[in-house]
């Protein structure tokens, strides 16, 4: 495995696409719950989909996009504008639900570490990364997983898991993969980019778990249009 630079910080995030036909979900309109096309994909290529969201952010630039193969449809990678971080995030097939949750929690607990080639530069990706991020569906919920997935390397990774109830369903794994759960949910929500991305702004300013959460709500209530209490009921921080 190559060497990864430890100054630079990364964040890894795993857009499992939204699926009509493969996932346990209440159908959304055809031309946005086609898992196998990132194009349209409520998760990716809609306005508040990952890849369309951060492309218009401020913060980041998108350095990178690489047409995938197989399982994981496209790969997209951006750097802070003004930070030495670069995030990745990679579009799964929504038909791949389970194997994108298993290569998360792999990473989460350090037993599946990778590496990326970017502008003449070695970034870690998978359980290199600092940072581990779940966008869509909460597979959970329909499958179970035999492997616990314990930590590999006494080594503590960050995460986020934007899915609904993914507190109750991620939580024993999140534990014994010793991971650090920054912002996960409590009950039934919509994964989209927003809440991502306020989360990732605190984290990156070093702020306390307590304000991440606080930025991860506030963008939520904003887009979801309900209150910031509901919000911060529903997107909690810890244990």
């Amino acid at each position: 495995m190559s060497y990864a630079d430890p100054a630079i910080r990364v964040i890894h995030v795993f857009v499992a696409l939204c699926d009509n036909k493969y996932q346990g979900i209440v159908p959304v309109p055809a031309a946005i719950g086609n898992g196998q096309d990132p194009e349209t994909n409520l998760y990716w290529g809609c306005d508040n989909g990952v890849r369309t969201y951060f492309k218009k952010s401020r913060d980041w630039q998108l350095i990178k996009r690489q047409k995938g193969h197989t399982m994981v449809l496209e790969r997209l990678v951006f750097k802070h504008r003004s930070k030495n971080v670069y995030l990745v995030a990679d579009a799964w097939d929504g038909q791949a639900i389970e194997k994108t949750t298993e290569d998360y929690l792999f990473s989460s607990s350090g037993q599946l570490k990778d590496t990326l080639h970017i502008n003449k530069k070695i970034i870690g990706i998978n359980g290199n990364a600092n940072l581990l991020a779940y966008i869509g569906h909460d597979g959970l919920m329909d499958f179970g997983l035999a492997n616990k997935f314990s930590n590999a390397d006494h080594k503590t990774r960050d995460c986020i898991i934007l899915a609904c109830i993914s507190k109750k369903y991620f939580k024993d794994f999140i534990a014994s993969a010793k991971a650090t759960p920054l912002v996960w949910a409590t009950g039934l929500m919509c994964p989209e980019a927003y809440t991502l991305h306020d989360a990732i702004t605190g984290y990156l300013n070093n702020e306390p778990t307590e304000k991440i959460q606080q930025r991860a709500a506030q963008a939520y209530a904003k887009y979801q249009k309900c209150s910031f209490t509901a919000a911060k009921n529903l997107l909690v921080t810890g244990w």
